[in-house]
Order: C-alpha cells, then structure tokens, then sequence
C-alpha cells in the first residue's frame, strides 16, 4: 500500500468523508485501501486478512454508500452476537448521521422488538444465522431487495456448524446482488462457498493465513495443570491494565473468574451460557475499566474489539491451532503492540508443534518463575488434553520477549501507558 494513500483516494462519498474526518479516521489500513474501491465498484469480493486489520470498514464503508443511494438493501451475517453489535456500533457511527438505519438480529433479545425494528424499513440488517433463520421462518424478514451481502467470518461460521443456515440464506436473496466474503483463513469450504455464490471474485489479502499481527510479542509456559493457577496469580501481579484470559469450557471460566477474584482482581466472564445482557455488562465493564479481567470460551476470540487490552492469556490451549491466532489477536490492535502468554502442559507439546507450524515460527519459552504459594483452595478443571493427540518433543528457545517486564520493578512498559 501507497503510506500516502488516505480515504478520499478510494472513491468514498464527500458525505462519508466528512464523517470518517470527525471520527479521526486518517489512514486507510492495507485491507481496507485494497477491499473498498473494488467494493465501490460493485465487484464481488474475497477478503483474507487477520485479525484486528480493519475488516468491519473495508466492508461498512461501501455498504453503507450503497445503501444511502437506494439502490438495494445490505445483508451482514456473522458467527456471534458481540461481533454483530461491534459492526452494528461502527456503521451506526458513521451512517446514523446520515440518515442511515439498521436493525440487529440476534440470539438474547426478543424477537418482537426485532419485528418491531424491521418494520422500520431498515437500509442494512446485521445478524447471526440462526436468528436470521428464525425471522426467516417467521415471514418477519424479506430479503428479496438484498442486493449486496456480507458474509464476515465466513471461516468461524463453518466451524460453528452454520453451513445449513448459509445455504438457506443464500437461497433466499436475490442472484442478482454483489457478495463480499470475509475471512481470516480460507480452507476449501470457503473456496467452495466462493466458486457457487459469487461471480468472478476479486481476492485480496493481507497476510497468509495463521499469520499473527508483527507488533505482538508471544511467550511460552510448559507448566502442570496444578501448578496453572499459581502461574496466573504470579503474572496477573506482574502486568498493570486490562487482560483477556481465553478458557477451553464454560466450567473452566467460573472457577478461574473465582480464583482471579480471590487473588484481589475485578473478573467478568463471557460464554454461552451467560445471558446477552450479561454478556453485554462484562463486555461493557471490560471497556470501561470495571473489569480488569476479561475471562472467556471461544466465543469471544474474534468477538471483542477492545482497544488497548495489554495481554492475553491462553490458560488453556484452543481446540484448534487457527483459534490461536484469533486469541492473541485481541491485543496489539490498531497498529499498538501487545502481548500474549500460552500455558501448555507436558503433554501438549504436540498441539504446541501444531500451533508453530500454522505460524509459520517458533513460540519463545520461557523458564518457569518461583511460583507464589497458592492462596485459594485447590481446584480442577476437566481434563483438557482428553482425546487430544500427544507426541514428539517441542524445542523452545529463551524469551526475549520476558525483557518487555523488567523495567518499571518487573512490570511491563506497556502496561504503564
């Protein structure tokens, strides 16, 4: 990309350039300075990119311009709620102004006051594959004059197993329409979904897939399941600011969030099991500071846009190698450094080898520091690596990343901004 290159070299509306100049919005980033002409231009479009690179406007900006001439409807289906209402939030910042109206539907609020909502007339609808299903079903929802789709996330919505609702989808708007998909990895599902759905895509990428983002600095722990906690307590000491600690199951993120609490820290929790509302609160309380400690499942990996988060921490190791890259990519956002911490057991070396090999580079290790004795009772999670595959050994280097905490009395200098 041109380092010259701003918004009004891409063929955005003097009416949204406006607002992107009152938002702050100076320098487009590499994706969208490749993704939004092609979108103007009414291209169908592939767009691979990691996380935190600015997806939400390569794609909000051109839906919103072709929704504010009247010339169709926009359609935006993501995997999660959180994701939903962060791109609910951005385009409403910069269309709300111009007279721009959407209409969130997702899982966790009524469906009447989303019928009420869509009986508004709504430029762009924002929602997950269920509920839109739901509405769907319902005869609530038309979407006969869709005429540009978004599929965000395309990749985490197959994992999530939403492959039937996509395809219904799919069947129910217009052929005639422009379809931009986006993803941070793109395995053939995506390929195929590309090859049957769009009309001679435009790929653009930024970084080959399980690539992390250059400003965050990685650490690795071989350390016992028993010992984790310890592990915890004695980092969470050592870091100022907000961190996001990612757990493999809803149980594991209760009794962490009750263990963080008994080490002297404010903790929120986010999995499926909490309500929208809750989900909200911990999300919201995060932002703001009433929280220093985020704790979640998977779902929240690529579902929190939290600017400024100085670490995140993977107690347990994900399910799958790409979830690692979406994990640690909650810091390090907009261009600012960041830094994440993995604890792996023994017997996870090979998941380790996984994770390295997606990367494309090797995790640095860090020797185990004197651990603090333990000040909550004893507890267990379930047994993380049943099922999982164990084998050959893992060849760590010395971090260097570690000498990021030695000044400031063993802190780190990000954490004292």
């Amino acid at each position: 990309m041109n380092p010259d290159t701003n918004f009004s070299d891409l063929g955005i509306s003097p009416a949204i350039l406006n607002v992107l100049e009152k938002l702050s919005f100076k320098t487009p980033t590499p994706i969208q300075a490749k993704a939004i002409p092609a979108a103007i231009e009414g291209k169908d479009l592939m767009g691979i990119a990691q996380t935190g690179t600015g997806k939400t406007l390569a794609f909000g900006i051109p839906m919103v311009q072709f929704a504010l001439k009247g010339a169709g409807k926009g359609l935006i289906v993501l995997p999660t709620r959180e994701l939903a209402l962060q791109v609910f939030e951005a385009l409403s910042k910069i269309g709300s102004s111009l007279g721009l109206k959407c209409a969130v539907l997702i899982g966790g609020e009524k469906i009447q006051r989303q019928i009420r909502t869509l009986r508004q007339n709504p430029h762009i609808i924002i929602g997950t594959p269920g509920r839109i299903i739901d509405h769907l079903g319902q005869k609530t929802l038309q979407l006969d004059k869709s005429k540009m789709l978004v599929l965000d996330e395309a990749d985490r919505m197959l994992d999530m197993g939403f492959a039937p609702q996509l395809k219904k989808i799919l069947e129910c708007i217009p052929k005639e329409r422009q379809t931009m998909l986006f993803s941070a990895t793109m395995p053939e599902a995506i390929i195929r979904i590309a090859k049957s759905y769009m009309q001679l895509p435009v790929r653009v990428e930024i970084a080959p897939p399980g690539t992390a983002v250059k400003k965050i600095t990685q650490e690795l722990f071989f350390v016992s399941k028993q010992d984790k906690p310890r592990l915890l307590d004695k980092i969470l000491n050592e870091y100022r600011g907000s961190v996001l600690i990612f757990i493999r199951t809803k149980y594991g993120v209760k009794k962490i969030v009750k263990a963080i609490r008994g080490f002297g820290h404010s903790a929120a929790e986010i999995h499926s099991n909490r309500s929208l509302n809750q989900r909200r609160e911990a999300l919201e309380g995060f932002k703001n500071g009433k929280y220093r400690v985020l704790v979640a499942t998977d779902i929240a990996a690529r579902g929190i846009d939290v600017q400024g988060i100085t670490l995140v921490l993977n107690y347990d190791l994900p399910t799958n190698a790409q979830d690692y890259v979406h994990r640690i990519g909650r810091t390090g956002r907009a261009g600012e450094p960041g830094h994440a911490i993995a604890f792996a057991t023994p017997e996870q070396k090979r998941d380790v080898r996984e994770i390295e090999q997606l990367m494309r580079m090797t995790l640095s290790q860090s020797k185990l520091p004197e651990l603090p004795p333990a000040k909550t009772p004893h507890f267990d999670q379930p047994n993380q690596s049943r099922g999982r595959r164990q084998g050959s050994s893992f060849h760590g280097r010395n971090s260097s990343s570690r000498s990021r905490r030695t000044s400031r009395g063993g802190r780190s200098r990000r954490a004292t901004r």
